[in-house]
């Protein structure tokens, strides 16, 4: 069983705050680190969260406004005075390899291990063993993705009943089944579909990054156990949100109505919420009663589907 941990590391918009750094999130799985978006000093951010420098480690940029990666620099520079040598690969939309050129290209230190970077476009960006990332456009200002953490489904749960009626010991043959394989045992032939049930299926995180709202990221979204999606202003500022590029508290609980999703995380909050981001908070939960504020250092453990 693979814990599922999100933290939050950088929970802010445009600029900085005191209780708040630039958009950064963390999933801890199975051993690995998935980053997405790289706000401002987000090393800083991962060490005092203790999610780990990773040797799997894969970053997604949602989209190259400096907010999002100004902090990926630093971090590569980091890891490197760390003496890291597993690569990285970096994923993001058109310019994330002139970006990450740039820098490289400065005198200012060198990158002890290598960067990978692929150029983002809509539907599965990339897989491990037990998830995969999906990605589909978002509506903002310049060409910005919004990204799914999916995970595989699970294998069915034993029918230990069943096992148990017709003496199987638990070891090895319980083990055959699982990965689908029949079984003989006294004279008897059990087959997986008799002694397992069906898949379960995985969790799913989905990160809007910058947005207006929109109907096909409510799609995307649909049934996620957890959806983290732009709030950078309240109500009254709706206009300003949707001339921007952003959404407002309000049409973020909207979709994530909209989507049916288990739970939803206010993100990207404008500094000038500094003393009294609850309001967007209770905006929301009158639609959404799920609704949580992100903050930064916030984690939230996933749980295993039924």
């Amino acid at each position: 069983m693979s814990t599922l941990r999100l933290t939050f590391l950088g929970t802010g918009g445009g600029t900085p705050s005191i209780s708040r750094g630039l958009p950064s999130i963390a999933i801890n799985y199975s051993g690995e680190l998935i980053l997405f978006d790289c706000g401002e000093s987000t090393q800083r951010q991962m060490m005092k969260a203790g999610v780990g420098f990773k040797s799997k480690f894969t970053i997604f940029l949602t989209h190259l406004h400096g907010d999002h990666v100004m902090g990926l620099p630093g971090l590569l520079y980091t890891l490197s005075m760390l003496d890291r040598r597993e690569p990285i690969k970096i994923y993001g939309p058109k310019g994330v390899e002139d970006f990450i050129e740039m820098f490289q290209k400065t005198r200012y230190g060198k990158i002890s291990f290598e960067v990978e970077v692929e150029r983002v476009r809509e539907g599965l960006v990339h897989q491990s063993r037990g998830y995969e990332i999906m990605a589909i456009r978002s509506n903002h200002t310049i060409e910005s993705y919004c990204y799914m953490f999916r995970e595989k489904n699970r294998v069915g749960k034993m029918k230990v009943e069943f096992l148990e009626s017709i003496g199987l010991p638990r070891g090895p043959l319980w083990g055959k089944l699982q990965r689908g394989e029949t079984v003989e045992w006294q004279g008897m032939i059990v087959r997986p579909e008799e002694a397992v049930g069906p898949p379960r299926a995985g969790r799913k995180i989905v990160y809007t990054g910058d947005t207006a709202p929109d109907p096909r990221i409510a799609e995307f979204a649909k049934d996620a156990d957890v959806l983290i999606h732009d709030s950078t202003f309240d109500s009254t500022y709706e206009k300003e949100a949707a001339e921007q590029g952003h959404s407002t508290s309000i049409q973020a609980a909207e979709i994530a109505r909209t989507s049916r999703v288990k739970r939803l995380y206010l993100f990207h909050i404008s500094p000038r919420y500094e003393n009294n981001s609850e309001k967007l908070l209770r905006e929301a939960v009158k639609i959404f009663p799920e609704t949580y504020l992100a903050e930064d250092f916030l984690t939230y453990e996933v749980p295993y589907r039924d």
